[in-house]
């Protein structure tokens, strides 16, 4: 197959040249400030494990509703076909229910990772996944500390399912369904500072319900869903060995410190895919 060498050249040379600049080669950090993220605040004292977040999600993204019993000791987790899941733990201080998703990085690993860029992280906060710049190198997932993306390995035309935090709604105005419908209010949606406000100013006004301390606040340097809860959070199933610094902070020296085509190598590999998938589409109208 014989690539149209004026589409690659183009495509390298716009690619090329937005990787090249300075807040790009700063391991992906926003301009925006990320406290102006969008985000999320659980509290694991107010869940009562309807698992309303997970049926209305599934409904939200025409994906199959919960699957799994829901009591302590058995333990769920999301997959390609369902977002978010509860689970319930029995802790020092009784049953707890604790929701997992995608955690929605200040600077998420998984686009750092991404050598074309098919994951990202938007303005307004959510990581997102965009399937006509995905070559299925999946990536995404070896990265990611907290294992949230996941590959549809049944399907003919795969995709990688994540939690979105309802980023189309979001756009239009909305929140996401969880938040909107949670019966408890256990799910609290807006900006990032204010969710951390939030947490904070209920830990400090009811110290003996709540530990000292907010998941998310620092974890992988900072993510856009947070977490309180009336027990550590290791007793929670949450990961908290997961380092404070971002994963791509990591990468930062590295990528001033080496050959300038290993910078280049993730818009190459874009232009050839780009190049390729016009050709493609050219050849298979030809032959119609």
């Amino acid at each position: 197959m014989s690539l149209d060498r004026r589409d690659f050249l183009k495509t390298i040379g716009i690619a090329g040249l937005t990787l090249c600049t300075p807040d790009i080669l700063k391991a992906g950090k926003s301009k925006d400030s990320d406290r102006e993220f969008r985000g999320m605040l659980y509290d694991s004292t107010r869940c009562v494990g309807c698992q309303t977040c997970e049926t209305l999600c599934a409904e939200a993204h025409g994906l199959p509703p919960p699957v799994g019993e829901l009591k302590a000791g058995v333990v769920r987790k999301t997959d390609d076909q369902h977002r978010t899941v509860v689970n319930c733990y029995k802790t020092s201080k009784g049953e707890v229910f604790i929701k997992t998703q995608c955690m929605h990085c200040n600077e998420p690993a998984c686009a750092s990772a991404c050598l074309t860029q098919a994951m990202y992280k938007t303005k307004q906060g959510p990581v997102i996944w965009s399937g006509n710049k995905c070559m299925g190198c999946r990536y995404c997932m070896v990265s990611c500390p907290f294992d949230a993306p996941k590959f549809e390995y049944h399907s003919a035309n795969p995709k990688i399912q994540k939690c979105t935090m309802c980023y189309e709604k979001m756009a239009k105005g909305g929140i996401p369904v969880c938040a909107e419908n949670c019966p408890a209010e256990a799910i609290k949606f807006g900006s990032r500072r204010e969710m951390l406000a939030e947490a904070r100013k209920r830990i400090v006004e009811n110290p003996d319900t709540y530990v000292d301390e907010v998941y998310g606040d620092h974890t992988a340097g900072g993510t856009g869903f947070l977490y309180i809860s009336p027990v550590p959070f290791s007793e929670l199933g949450l990961n908290t060995k997961i380092q404070n610094e971002s994963y791509p902070a990591l990468s930062k020296g590295f990528l001033y410190s080496v050959p300038t085509i290993f910078v280049l190598l993730p818009p190459i590999l874009l232009g050839i895919y780009e190049a390729t998938k016009k050709n493609q589409t050219h050849e298979n109208n030809e032959t119609e």
